[in-house]
């Protein structure tokens, strides 16, 4: 698999990682013989990077992680802190981030952190000086060894490429969400911050496994997220109404190309756009994450093909989401 160099990590991993999210909670119950066996088969498949965060699972996935790590030396692995508490600025404080690695690193098993990112905070923690003094305090003292920041809109992204010791974004990027295409990934790659795309899939709608008939289980954020109700909405199908998005794919269907499958066309789309350091699919099952390593061995897409992408995206996507991501 290619590899990209991950920001101001100084570290090089593989374009396609896996996002780990499934493994904990959210999707519908993962047993733990087939999260282990979806961690090893992406490994198997070229995989090197791994993102989770202390809340999946409150904790499950990092376990899960850990015991991956232990077996597979070499890998880099990228967890997320702050969503385990209301969500305050006043609760970004250094001895809290103290807590909140230690544990991180007792479910994974190792002294030092590959990277933390902040996890979707509010917005004015982006702001704070004393937030990204107290992270720089954390690389000081062995804790963690970089730090980076998962974001919600834009203008969070910027504010924190700003910031010197931030090492990587976490953004959602997708055929649905083109928005950070505009100055996010030119920001980020001037400064020589690392970009990490999640929810390339848009929560599976970008597979085109899912019709008008689908039905997602109550422990699923796809049913009980839909119109943000526990989380920022933009997780869930990317903010895109579920109608107005099974009707982009079907227009998008016919661009992929021969012996490609849909989601495989979504992977590529995003490891093709300049400034991408790793996107990372979550995955159920081993047979998801060896198709998804998979894009990485797919052919660059043709100029046409891309502006089809933005033609089906300014037609029926842009005015649902534009404005607000």
């Amino acid at each position: 698999m290619d590899k990209r160099e991950l920001g101001r990590t100084g570290r090089h991993i593989g374009v396609v990682g896996l996002g780990a999210w499934q493994l904990g909670a959210d999707w519908g119950e993962v047993g733990e013989d087939e999260a282990l066996g979806t961690l090893g088969t992406a490994v198997d498949a070229g995989v090197t990077f791994v993102d989770t965060a202390d809340v999946y699972g409150d904790g499950r996935s990092e376990q899960f992680v850990g015991r991956l790590i232990k077996d597979r030396p070499g890998l880099t692995v990228a967890t997320k802190m702050g969503r385990r508490v209301p969500q305050e600025p006043s609760a970004y404080t250094l001895d809290n981030f103290r807590a909140w690695t230690d544990r991180s690193r007792a479910n994974l098993g190792v002294d030092t952190l590959d990277l933390v990112q902040l996890h979707c905070p509010p917005t004015p923690v982006f702001s704070s000086d004393e937030v990204f003094d107290a992270l720089d305090t954390l690389v000081q003292e062995g804790r963690i060894a970089a730090y980076g920041v998962s974001v919600e809109t834009c203008d969070e992204a910027l504010t924190a490429i700003a910031r010197p010791g931030v090492a990587t974004v976490q953004i959602i990027l997708n055929a649905f969400r083109l928005k950070p295409l505009e100055k996010v990934l030119p920001a980020a790659a001037e400064a020589g911050v690392g970009i990490i795309a999640r929810v390339p899939l848009a929560s599976g709608l970008l597979s085109g496994k899912y019709d008008e008939s689908t039905v997602f289980a109550a422990d699923d954020h796809r049913t009980y997220n839909r119109h943000g109700e526990s989380f920022d909405v933009g997780e869930t199908f990317s903010g895109v109404d579920f109608a107005t998005g099974l009707e982009a794919v079907r227009r998008l269907a016919p661009l992929v190309p021969h012996g490609m499958t849909m989601a495989q066309f979504a992977l590529r789309w995003v490891i093709d756009q300049p400034g991408v350091s790793v996107v990372i699919p979550g995955a159920r099952n081993p047979e998801q994450a060896r198709a998804n390593a998979a894009a990485a061995e797919a052919a660059p897409l043709p100029e046409a093909t891309l502006r089809g992408v933005r033609e089906i995206y300014d037609e029926l996507i842009r005015p649902q989401v534009h404005d607000r991501w």
